[in-house]
């Protein structure tokens, strides 16, 4: 019996598709920062302040990844006074989250 190479599988997935999951599979590669997306999904907007302590996490590190997932176009901010409040931007990022949540291996 010969095994079907991986590449002739069709899996439904256009090139467009594959890169825009890729690029969030890639952006979002770290728990906090899937935890983050958790968070968001479930509150409009919340402040650095409030994420910390949601997840017990020092503010510096925090900082780290909401700066870069924002500079990917995952997330979003906007400044009241002394705080930022972070949102999500690509709300696609839940669906793909869910997708490997669902996963029975996981």
């Amino acid at each position: 019996m010969t095994a079907t190479p991986a590449a002739t599988v069709d899996m439904g997935l256009s090139v467009e598709k594959m890169e825009k999951v890729a690029f969030i599979l890639k952006t979002t590669a770290h728990p906090t920062r899937i935890a983050i997306v958790q968070l968001l999904a479930a509150q409009e907007s919340l402040s650095v302040s409030d994420i910390s302590e949601k997840l017990n996490v020092e503010q510096s590190l925090l900082s780290h990844h909401l700066s870069g997932m924002k500079l990917k176009g995952i997330l979003s901010s906007t400044r009241e006074g002394k705080n930022i409040y972070y949102a999500l931007k690509m709300r696609e990022v839940i669906d793909v989250i869910q997708c490997l949540a669902a996963c029975m291996f996981l």
